[in-house]
């Protein structure tokens, strides 16, 4: 919310959250519930013109330019090799732990994916299922397409029970400035709604 308020472009956006996560960290609770349940995150943003998929772990990030195709997110670490952009100790942090040795390529989702976050059982089938919708629709993706997606509960992306997905957001952006953004987000509790 804040990237959104201070930055005019999604670069500036991912800017405004690494400084604030340098400056404040991250934590809190996921859950409403008495049981402790944290995750650091992860966060797509995106303008007209381009797109950023930003990841954390502790004050540490990762952060990959979108060039094309398909992209997701889904309570895990997905940046591999391809970095953009990155926190500057984020390596040197890494090799000083013993969590990479300096000398084979760095892959941020392998070496930071057990670090201090919740594992959740759900997340890679999510993932996985979501990247499967988003590619066979790759090309043509249209908005009533995307919601259907995110209301999709047989592959997990709406998930029931105790982690409910608990609200969705479609953007469209078109390139072309005279045309307006649009946004639509669930009226309810329950996005297949």
């Amino acid at each position: 919310r804040l990237g959104l308020e201070r930055a005019d472009t999604a670069e500036k956006a991912l800017t405004v959250i690494v400084d604030l996560l340098e400056k404040y960290g991250q934590g809190g609770n996921c859950m409403e519930s008495h049981m402790v349940f944290t995750y650091h995150n992860s966060f797509l943003i995106a303008d007209r013109k381009e797109a950023w998929v930003l990841e954390t772990s502790g004050k540490y990030w990762a952060a990959e330019k979108v060039e094309g195709g398909v992209r997701n997110i889904s309570n895990q670490l997905s940046i591999t090799t391809k970095i953009d952009r990155e926190h500057p100790e984020l390596k040197e942090y890494a090799k000083s732990q013993g969590w990479w040795d300096g000398e084979k390529e760095f892959d941020f989702a392998a070496t930071y994916s057990y670090v201090n976050t919740a594992r959740m059982t759900t997340s890679r089938g999510r993932y996985c299922e979501g990247y499967k919708l988003l590619n066979k629709h790759k090309g043509s993706i249209t908005s009533e397409i995307m919601m259907e997606i995110l209301r999709d509960k047989e592959s997990g992306i709406n998930m029931e029970g105790g982690f409910m997905t608990t609200g969705s957001m479609v953007s469209v952006l078109p390139q072309q400035p005279h045309l307006p953004c649009i946004h639509f987000l669930t009226g309810t509790p329950d996005p297949s709604r």
